[in-house]
């Protein structure tokens, strides 16, 4: 897969908006399998960082909800004002008249502006305990009751839209709540899934910067030997300790190389990608602690079982 693209043109198309990139991201992501590769190829050939990111996070849905349109953007979400650990979840799930109802509010849903369909997590009502039970939910953005208000451009990656979420007496099927537990079986791993296919597709889309500006070998040959180690762990079982202890190293090997883009951006020319890439450099940044605990909770299962 890597020989393909190393093989490709190093040019990319350029892409101003989602309506731009949407149609692109879905004809890569038909041309590749397993959802990795799709993240690592609709990187590559991202004009910018803001579209590896877009094409990372619809991968790592599609790893964690194979079922998905494949002609639909999506979204989770989980997000509200008190955080996204169960307990912050106040959003409920109800059952109402043959099937359920769902009211609540989200407060940050990427690519929420853009007719997605939203996979939401929510209390369900009918159990009580300690912990509180959630399930997922899809829930088309066009529902009766769902109201989705655009928010201001982010500082990095503007061109990717969010949006807060209000579900105001949403009536769904039973077939629309997904099977399991939904923190388990989707919200705590996906926080994994994600940090495997977005950095990749992220590295691809310097990889491929790097062909075009003739960055030294040496660079190149590391990013593809790492591209190489991301596929590897996107096949281990995302809830296992030794893959996030794998995962922490792979994106310290990650940071190394963006760190080193950094200096090699800057001593090339000046033009639009490289503007582009000063502004949203940070990205990756985002969630490193919690990425931080992670590692030290997965240490600290591995120290239990022995």
């Amino acid at each position: 897969m890597l020989g393909r693209l190393l093989a490709a043109g190093v040019d990319a198309k350029p892409c101003a908006s989602v309506a731009e990139w949407w149609p692109l991201h879905r004809e890569i992501a038909r041309d590749h399998a397993p959802t990795i590769d799709q993240a690592i190829a609709g990187g590559f050939h991202a004009d910018r960082t803001g579209w590896a990111f877009a094409s990372g996070y619809q991968a790592a849905l599609r790893s964690l909800f194979p079922e998905l349109p494949e002609d639909r953007i999506c979204a989770l979400c989980v997000t509200e004002a008190e955080g996204n650990t169960p307990r912050a979840i106040r959003s409920t799930l109800q059952r109402a008249n043959g099937g359920w109802r769902l009211d609540g509010a989200k407060r940050w849903t990427t690519l929420g502006p853009e007719g997605a369909l939203f996979l939401v997590a929510a209390r369900d009502a009918q159990v009580t305990g300690d912990r509180p039970a959630l399930r997922v939910a899809r829930v088309a953005s066009s529902a009766h009751g769902v109201h989705v208000e655009t928010m201001p451009p982010t500082k990095f990656v503007p061109e990717v839209p969010h949006a807060r979420l209000r579900f105001d007496d949403v009536k769904l099927a039973d077939d629309a709540l997904l099977p399991g537990d939904g923190y388990d079986a989707y919200v705590k791993p996906f926080r994994t899934v994600e940090d495997l296919h977005v950095h990749a597709a992220v590295i691809a889309y310097l990889l491929r910067e790097a062909l075009r500006r003739s960055w030294p070998k040496p660079w190149i040959e590391r990013a593809a030997a790492h591209l190489h180690s991301m596929r590897a762990l996107a096949a281990e079982n995302a809830a296992s300790p030794a893959t996030h202890i794998a995962l922490a190293g792979a994106l310290q090997t990650g940071d190394a190389l963006r760190a080193e883009a950094d200096a090699l951006w800057q001593s090339g020319p000046s033009d639009e990608a490289s503007t582009r890439w000063q502004r949203d450099r940070e990205l990756l940044k985002v969630a490193s602690t919690t990425r931080a605990k992670r590692t030290e909770r997965a240490w600290e299962r591995l120290a239990g079982a022995t």
